[in-house]
């Protein structure tokens, strides 16, 4: 009785009207990536059952303080944040990739405290860890009303917009902004912009510019977990796609420039060699050392993401940061 009352508070748009799954079109993009002269797959990708385990392991590591940075945010500012979203009545919390949402229940738990008038809809692409989150927010915080929804971002809030005609505060948290290229940046949060009103905001995770070597670091991990994380990508096309990859002869390798503020991942092939994919029916072949790009992680000044919010239609009206000042969580209005 328990999932099946956790289950009615989600609503699955991860299906097509076909019916088919996203199966499809991760197929395609890989196909797409493999085939261009510079080797590029999606970083969205990562995320499978055994991706989102290893970057639950990657959180904890020394060395990624991204994570550390923003529960710190949180955590000391979780009553201004609060009171920020309450003071204007009713209002929905819709978290884009929630995930577990372990940063964000600092918040949810602060809002149940101070008795807030909202519900909170976590959106991730993985259904899995939909009904994980909401089975545990039930027996942590049974106060707060939850809709989970499956799917990608802009389906769910799409579909927001047709049925919750209330006040919206976006979370996008965890500097997944920083994935983005800037012409792509800028189309993904104007596309967010379209979906909200006057009187809507966005809370974003941003991590900053900051000693280059902190930030490889955190990519590039002593025990391995980053490489595991990377290389697991490999695997997921071997199991979801009939992939024929050698993981092994693959080795993750990370660089940082500071001049453009981009962190990158490739998988750097360690032999000549060609990969058959059996759902693609097709061989990809790559030479010895070839690079196949799976990540970039832009950090940003200030004045960067002030004038980057101006692009897309916000305003900031306040900036929240970790006592060091290597990560900001920016809310922005809608202007």
């Amino acid at each position: 009785m328990e999932q099946d009352a956790t289950l009615a508070h989600m609503i699955d748009l991860s299906r097509k009207k076909d019916g088919t799954n996203d199966t499809a079109a991760f197929a395609k993009d890989v196909d797409k990536g493999l085939s261009l002269k510079q080797k590029d797959l999606p970083s969205r990708y990562f995320y499978d059952g055994k991706g989102s385990q290893l970057f639950q392991q990657i959180m904890s590591l020394p060395e990624y303080y991204l994570t550390r940075a923003e529960h710190e945010v949180f955590t000391s500012n979780k009553e201004a944040i609060s009171t920020r979203f309450a003071g204007e009545g009713f209002f929905h919390l819709i978290d884009l990739g929630a995930g577990d949402a372990l940063k964000t229940k600092i918040l949810l738990g602060e809002l149940a405290q101070q008795q807030a008038d909202f519900d909170y809809v976590p959106v991730d692409i993985s259904g899995d860890a939909m009904q994980q989150l909401t089975q545990s927010l039930r027996s942590e915080l049974p106060d707060v009303d939850v809709q989970a929804v499956v799917g990608e971002y802009f389906k769910a809030l799409e579909w927001l917009q047709q049925n919750k005609s209330e006040r919206k505060v976006v979370l996008f948290l965890g500097s997944n902004i920083g994935n983005f290229e800037k012409k792509d940046s800028i189309e993904f949060l104007r596309s967010i912009r379209s979906y909200l009103s006057p009187g809507d905001r966005l809370l974003m995770g941003i991590d900053l510019r900051k000693n280059p070597d902190v930030i490889l670091q955190a990519y590039d991990d002593t025990a391995g977990v980053t490489a595991a994380f990377n290389l697991n990508l490999l695997h997921r096309i071997n199991r979801e796609l009939g992939g024929e990859f050698k993981v092994e002869q693959f080795r993750h390798y990370a660089m940082y420039n500071p001049l453009e503020g981009v962190m990158r991942s490739f998988l750097i092939s360690l032999q000549e060699q060609d990969v058959y994919i059996r759902a693609l029916d097709k061989t990809y072949h790559f030479e010895a050392w070839e690079a196949l790009h799976t990540e970039n992680s832009h950090k940003y000044s200030l004045e960067q993401i002030e004038e980057l919010g101006k692009l897309c239609g916000f305003a900031v009206e306040t900036v929240y940061y970790d006592s060091e000042k290597r990560f900001a969580d920016v809310l922005f209005t809608v202007s």
